[in-house]
């Protein structure tokens, strides 16, 4: 038996990219491949005017979508995810299973606001409302720090089986 948890940024991302290593999105280069919708994403301009090309005005249904290498749906776009990662402004880019540890809590406290003792977590994947003339977050290698008070429609969570070792 195997316990559920959050993935960590870095198992997020290994997974979000399907074996697609330095591919800037979870299923190629190209944004949309033949002018095809890959993700959930904001088509036309943010906020103003969504042209629903992907065929969703919010929140689409598991597997609308194309799987990744590895059978994943729906990795990008359509609601971020939490991670269980502590947010640090800076992380140094390596191989998803090289990370260095998790950031501290204390280290996540947002500096443009000293007053306000909230810590953040790491989201990735994107949303519905990610859109190239806004954020282009919806690429596996994006994040956003998100403080662990807050809950919106476009935020949620995919578990990931740990199994369990024979520890003596």
């Amino acid at each position: 038996m195997g316990r559920q948890e959050l993935p960590t940024e870095a198992e997020w991302e290994f997974a979000a990219r399907g074996g697609l290593d330095g591919a800037e999105f979870a299923w190629g280069d190209a944004c949309e491949p033949n002018g095809r919708p890959m993700a959930n994403t904001w088509h036309g301009e943010f906020p103003w005017q969504n042209l629903l090309t992907d065929g969703y005005e919010a929140t689409s249904p598991v597997g609308a979508f194309p799987p990744n290498g590895y059978g994943l749906c729906d990795m990008i776009g359509n609601v971020w995810e939490w991670t269980t990662d502590w947010y640090a402004s800076t992380h140094q880019q390596q191989k998803s299973c090289c990370m260095p540890e998790n950031p501290r809590e204390e280290d996540s406290y947002d500096p443009c606001q000293p007053k306000i003792r909230i810590p953040r977590k790491v989201i990735k994947g994107g949303s519905f409302l990610c859109a190239p003339s806004y954020c282009r977050r919806y690429r596996p290698a994006a994040r956003h720090a998100e403080p662990t008070d807050t809950s919106t429609c476009h935020l949620g969570f995919r578990c990931i089986k740990r199994e369990r070792t024979n520890e003596r």
